[in-house]
């Protein structure tokens, strides 16, 4: 049912908010921010009209706590709440609590939510309709011997997956059958802790896929319309960290078979609103449904910058209950990439910290999407997701010339971010040719290291500190002093030193007159990141062969194996199951074991 939308509250925190908070504005829609007590100095809580802090650090205390969201609505009077992706997203019993009490959902119908949102349920539905769907299990049973049992009918390679949620979480590949039951435990404990529903299901694994998704939008007069398609092709872990439209090499025949397929997935449940209907596309040309997810997905800007449209407002019109037009025509090419938190010449690890300088060239063609700005705090609770940036050009090589520039000029200092890695990918020849794979980060790890060496990142911070001479590196008069040459930024925070030189960013910190503190133990393993410990395999005592996993961290919502590098022998265990760990935090103390001589 359509209510008047004069108040909007956005359940959501960072750049989406900031998104929905722009659009609602310029529809002359009051709106109101929620918060974190973490969030509370954000920027999309100065955008709002009201905020209402929701007292509380984590997820499940705040923008996951139903009761407060609800109370924050009656508190400020919003009559529409627009949920953004992740969180009570696709929470059908959200859904079905504000229609409870007459506030309008910025999305689908509860029982559309419920339909899609559960991976086992979804693909016996579309697959009713005649779309074609992966083969694999998705039963109720989901005990360790069907697995099995199931596991051997489908064959290897296969995925394991939550069978609530998305964006990675809760996924595993299993390439032996040896891998099997942790995997099954791994991504329970994921799924569990991410969606609170740890039921699996099983597919069998495609080999070279791509990952073709559909905009699909649907009102509440039956009219169900795509807006073509997205590549998200180009992913790490299964999340996705570049995102493009129009799919380059993508045929025609097949676009048109895909988007009839994506118009039934939508049309099976009633769909109202803006859905994404993903699929995987093989090398041989045949494509299977993945998922739908019945909510506005990160991408979407790719779409508004191709198609002239503004989803969120139509996400707001289609709610009033006006009609959709016809599908638009798309004009020219846009690339989006999702600069997140993490260090990934480190294995991807997240990273906290807070963002001391900040600087995104503007232009032609340049869209940024972002929550954040100087000063912003980056902690652990949240997703490492920092800002989107989304190029349009005539052509992909236009966008791409657009995205390479931006990437160039780009820097955020305070706090390690992946633009350099993001910048080696779109310049790698893989991906300017457009044969693009899921694999193609994980193949070509080696070739998209960074162009410099630890030593050679030392020398130039060493010279570029210096060159400024009443700068002494250990003691600086200021501790915020930016500098620039030629063909490089550099940025002095005390002891450290932050570099933007020939497209890579990397800090340095100075270490003469610093008091290193020795550990105990010489042979203690740290924390590669701040987390929380959800697994412990090690055992005062028990021997581990190289690559064995010793304990797991989860860190912005996704699990973080610390595997042993070499045989060796657990000496001593300094942490449990559910204690919270600092960067640096020592966990175990082990002991190399020497082969035996024969």
């Amino acid at each position: 049912m359509a209510y008047p939308i004069t108040k909007l509250l956005i359940a959501n925190r960072g750049e989406i908010a900031v998104r929905i908070i722009r659009t609602a504005k310029r529809l002359g829609i009051a709106t109101v921010a929620v918060y974190s007590d973490p969030d509370s100095n954000s920027l999309f809580v100065r955008l709002a009209d009201e905020s209402v802090p929701l007292n509380g650090i984590e997820s499940k205390d705040t923008y996951l706590n139903q009761s407060k969201i609800l109370e924050a609505c009656r508190l400020t009077g919003a009559d529409a709440v627009h949920p953004g992706y992740g969180f009570l997203s696709e929470k059908a019993d959200f859904a079905e609590l504000l229609e409870q009490n007459k506030i309008s959902f910025i999305g689908p119908s509860s029982e559309s939510i419920r339909s899609m949102g559960d991976k086992i349920g979804s693909r016996k539905l579309v697959e009713k309709s005649g779309v074609p769907v992966i083969p694999g299990y998705d039963r109720e049973l989901q005990d360790s011997e069907t697995f099995t049992k199931e596991a051997k009918r489908i064959g290897l390679p296969l995925m394991v997956k939550a069978s609530a949620g998305g964006g990675g979480k809760g996924m595993r590949r299993v390439d032996s059958f040896d891998q099997l039951e942790s995997a099954i435990q791994g991504a329970k404990r994921e799924a569990l802790s991410a969606f609170g529903d740890d039921r699996l299901l099983l597919e069998k694994y495609i080999e070279n896929p791509r990952h073709i998704e559909f905009q699909v939008f649907g009102d509440s007069k039956g009219k169900i319309i795509h807006l073509h398609e997205r590549d998200c092709s180009l992913q790490r872990r299964h999340q996705k960290v570049v995102e493009e439209t129009p799919a380059p090499h993508l045929p025609k025949e097949v676009k048109e078979k895909m988007a009839k397929a994506a118009i039934e997935a939508a049309r099976a449940v009633d769909y109202l609103g803006a859905g994404t209907v993903e699929f995987i596309y093989g090398a041989t040309g045949d494509f299977y449904f993945l998922e739908m997810n019945t909510r506005l997905q990160v991408e979407h800007p790719v779409t508004e910058m191709t198609t002239g449209w503004d989803l969120v407002e139509w996400q707001i019109r289609v709610a009033r209950g006006e009609q959709l037009p016809d599908t638009p025509p798309q004009i020219g090419h846009a690339i989006e990439v999702r600069i997140y938190a993490e260090d990934a010449d480190n294995g991807f690890l997240p990273a906290i910290g807070t963002i001391e300088n900040l600087h995104f060239p503007q232009g032609t063609g340049i869209r940024i999407d972002s929550g954040i700005e100087e000063k912003t705090e980056i902690n652990m609770y949240y997703d490492p997701m920092l800002a989107k940036v989304i190029c349009h050009g005539e052509s992909r090589a236009e966008a791409l010339a657009v995205m390479k520039h931006f990437l160039e000029k780009s820097y955020i200092f305070g706090l390690t971010t992946n633009i350099s890695f993001l910048r080696r990918v779109v310049e790698h020849p893989r991906f300017v040719s457009g044969h693009i794979t899921t694999h193609l980060i994980a193949e070509e790890l080696n070739s998209l290291q960074p162009k410099f060496s630890s030593l050679e990142k030392e020398r130039i911070a060493t010279e570029l500190a210096m060159q400024k001479k009443e700068v002494n590196p250990w003691k600086t008069q200021s501790a915020n002093s930016l500098f620039s040459t030629s063909d490089s930024v550099y940025s002095m925070h005390r002891e450290t030193v932050w570099v933007h030189c020939n497209g890579e960013i990397w800090h340095y910190t100075f270490k003469q007159n610093r008091t290193v503190t020795k550990g105990i133990f010489e042979n203690e393993i740290k924390s590669p990141m701040p987390g929380k410990v959800v697994q412990v395999f090690a055992e005062i005592g028990k021997v581990f062969q190289a690559d064995e996993p010793l304990l797991v961290l989860e860190a912005m919502k996704m699990e973080n194996v610390i595997k042993a590098s070499e045989v060796c022998i657990v000496r001593s265990v300094f942490v449990s199951v559910g204690d919270a760990v600092k960067q640096d935090g020592i966990l175990l103390e082990l002991e190399a074991v020497s082969p035996k001589k024969t």
